[in-house]
């Protein structure tokens, strides 16, 4: 009975253990330069920010319309104590033309923040696929589509819209944003993001939402996104379609561009955009070695590796001296859970 009691601890241990570092990868995983959101987190001790300079023109529709924006579109991202769990503060800041059209046109125009947003997500599952690479007897089995990567990966998402934004965009009351976020990696380059949105409830400008991005990662650094979003209103329906571009300057940082066309009720027009993504990686991992009984090692490797983890201030100064590995780094872009 003990050894099997200790067992169980070891193997809820290890479930523990695999948890906490599902989330964080070793180069950046942005958003951008899409609007849907990956249900995974940044990981702990990251703190990420991703902007976007974009400018919207449509066409001038009677009465009154929105033909021009021109901003910036802000989205900070963090995880404090659990891998799984983000919090989020996205944040647009815009300049609007606001037009009247009847028998002649005028206009003026009106700047301010359009969205400030304070959410959280939660991975509530995340698929495992198969490693083929382990299969040397049949080419057959281990080139077979693994159908597993047809069941996404899921994350919840709740949001709160807090109308601190400019008077145009008020829409009376704070409200929330709730969210349904999945990811399925059909191959080890190119995977489909899906998101569903209930957003502005209980108030009348309320909105049903759905994204789809398919990316497509062509090399190490270079990869490419397309996009279809619909938003559900009232009165309209906007609906657009984007393309674009993302580029892994450093591990750290990424720059991205995009383009779309897009139709808000009866109005037709353009979207474009150029952002970076930016982060501090303050990550760490602990490492634990066990023995058959699943005793933890004192004298190892690893423990002397968690020691240095936790050495101060100076001695972080005094290990620069040290003998570096010279080896490179790796800046493969991350992919989840690739086989």
């Amino acid at each position: 009975m003990k050894h099997i009691f200790q067992k169980l601890l070891l193997v809820i241990f290890l479930f523990v253990i695999s948890s906490i570092n599902a989330q964080y990868t070793e180069v950046i995983n942005s958003n951008k330069p899409g609007f849907s959101e990956s249900p995974y987190s940044v990981g702990t001790g990251v703190y990420q920010f991703e902007s976007n300079f974009f400018l919207r023109n449509t066409s001038i529709e009677p009465t009154f319309s929105r033909p021009q924006s021109f901003g910036t579109d802000f989205l900070f991202r963090t995880s404090f104590f659990l891998e799984k769990l983000e919090i989020n503060a996205h944040l647009t800041y815009q300049r609007d033309k606001i037009a009247f059209k009847n028998i002649f046109t005028s206009h003026y125009f009106s700047s301010g923040f359009s969205q400030f947003t304070l959410g959280a997500k939660y991975l509530v599952y995340q698929q495992e696929y198969t490693d083929k690479s382990k299969e040397v007897r049949s080419w057959k089995k281990r080139n077979a589509f693994d159908f597993k990567r047809l069941i996404p990966s899921v994350a919840l998402y709740l949001g709160l819209n807090t109308d601190f934004v400019n008077e145009i965009h008020k829409t009376g009351n704070m409200s929330p944003k709730i969210g349904i976020l999945l990811q399925n990696n059909l191959t080890r380059d190119l995977n489909v993001i899906t998101n569903f949105y209930y957003d502005k409830a209980g108030t009348g400008f309320e909105e049903f939402s759905y994204i789809i991005t398919a990316t497509q990662n062509f090399s190490d650094r270079w990869s490419a996104f397309f996009e279809n979003q619909g938003v559900y209103q009232k009165h309209q329906t906007n609906n657009n379609l984007g393309t674009g571009l993302a580029y892994l300057f450093t591990e750290d940082l990424q720059i991205n561009t995009s383009a779309r066309f897009i139709t808000e009720g009866r109005a037709q027009g353009f979207y474009g955009g150029l952002g970076l993504s930016y982060r501090i990686d303050k990550h760490k991992d602990t490492y634990v070695d066990l023995d058959s009984k699943g005793k933890a090692i004192k004298d190892t490797p690893i423990t002397r590796y968690n020691k240095k983890q936790k050495g101060g201030f100076f001695s972080r100064i005094f290990s620069i001296f040290k003998k570096k590995d010279k080896r490179k780094r790796s800046r493969k872009r991350p992919r989840r859970k690739r086989n």
